[in-house]
């Protein structure tokens, strides 16, 4: 980066020209430089110069700027300007012209905006003002570290409360852009590792482990979110290894849980060749919300509150059976080197011995299930050992080791 940052501001030109001159006057200020791009497919603004037009960004899309005004459908429209700001950005990125990025409006803007920042790498600065920052906007945000900031009022005209919004968000930007990355040494790398409160100790134990051998560990919550951001960092090609502990989020996908990672989840790995060691962690639950929550045909399972907000489902030997198929599936497109390792004892913390979901009958099918989907060439170990024993973390971190070797 150099000494006087580059900040990309997105927008719609057309239409909000009047407050995004303001945002470059407040990034000015700041002393940074500013490449503006316009996304509005109405025309534009001579209030500022324009660094990339509408027709350049509909053009990357695969479209043209007059069919789209012809066609006169909103949705469609957005959707082709967010998915065309999108190749632009990381297309710029690429070339190291900007070190920053800011976009803002209502549920257009906002959807242009976050939509072009998810091709965007981890670390760069994104910031959005919009209207919709109160709402769930997870789905657009995906695994990727936007900035929201409330507009409060309409992002349609300068006034006395949106002002200032906009200046801290401009002075904020600007100082995010000038923080230096901690460089990691040369010989340090990377290992994923999926996590749940279940198998918490034997994370740490693995964690400890692994970083007595140089490694960087990072944990990734297996509530939905983290599994999706682990697959998602996976495909950047940020681990050299990935110790997936804890696969619980296929069983919410399969039964219609809360932390569901999407049907991807299981996949990246396999796709790049990294080398994974793949335990069924926590597959002996499905996770609801309140007790009230639980869907209707679910009432009559056992059931047990891990917090007041968070109900667990115990697996039954139906749903182990298709777990195991699916786990076996994912696992067999593997392109690089992949083990399953079988905790016996439990595959969780309350799936042990006099525990409320410890079932061995259970964990027996879905253990035989993997077996028999399994192909031949990805070894499957059953180890005497509860999941969160110190032994099974070994085994496991020793098994991930000699795979990366």
């Amino acid at each position: 980066m150099t000494q006087k940052p580059t900040i990309l501001m997105l927008g719609c030109f057309d239409t909000k020209g009047e407050i995004f001159d303001f945002l470059r006057d407040c990034l000015l200020a700041e002393e940074a430089e500013v490449l503006a791009v316009n996304v509005g497919v109405l025309g534009s603004t001579e209030l500022f110069p324009i660094t990339i037009e509408a027709e350049v960004i509909c053009q990357a899309a695969g479209d043209k700027i007059e069919a789209i005004r012809t066609k006169n459908d909103r949705g469609y429209a957005m959707e082709i300007m967010g998915r065309g700001a999108g190749k632009v950005l990381a297309d710029l990125y690429r070339q190291k012209k900007f070190d920053a990025v800011i976009g803002m409006g209502g549920g257009s803007g906002t959807y242009v905006t976050l939509k072009a920042m998810q091709l965007l790498p981890l670390g760069l600065p994104k910031i959005c003002i919009s209207t919709l920052a109160g709402k769930d906007l997870s789905d657009l945000i995906g695994v990727k570290d936007i900035l929201l900031m409330p507009s409060v009022v309409d992002v349609a005209a300068l006034n006395s409360i949106i002002k200032p919004i906009i200046q801290q968000a401009s002075a904020a930007l600007v100082a995010m852009s000038r923080v230096q990355h901690i460089k990691k040494p040369i010989d340090t790398k990377r290992i994923a590792i999926s996590m749940f409160g279940n198998t918490s100790a034997c994370v740490d134990y693995c964690t400890d482990l692994l970083e007595a051998k140089g490694y960087e560990v990072m944990n990734f919550h297996a509530n939905g979110v983290g599994g999706k951001a682990l697959e998602s960092l996976t495909l950047e090609g940020c681990f050299s290894g990935i110790l997936d502990i804890t696969t619980t989020e296929l069983a919410d996908e399969l039964c219609g849980g809360i932390c569901s990672a999407e049907p991807s989840r299981l996949e990246a790995a396999g796709k790049l060749g990294i080398p994974q060691v793949v335990v069924p962690g926590c597959m002996d639950m499905v996770n609801f919300g309140t007790m009230d929550s639980v869907p209707e045909k679910y009432k009559n399972r056992q059931l047990y509150a891990w917090v007041p907000t968070v109900t667990l489902m115990r697996t039954n030997e139906k749903e182990n059976q298709d777990l195991g198929r699916m786990l076996a599936d994912k696992l067999n497109q593997s392109t690089g080197s992949v083990a399953v390792l079988f905790p016996e004892k439990g595959i969780s913390q309350i799936d042990a011995e006099g525990n409320v979901f410890h079932n061995p009958k259970s964990n027996e099918e879905l253990s035989k299930s993997i077996q028999e989907n399994l192909k031949s060439g990805i070894p499957f170990v059953n180890l005497p050992f509860h999941i969160n024993d110190r032994e099974f973390a070994e085994t496991a971190v020793e098994r991930l080791l000699d795979m990366i070797k």
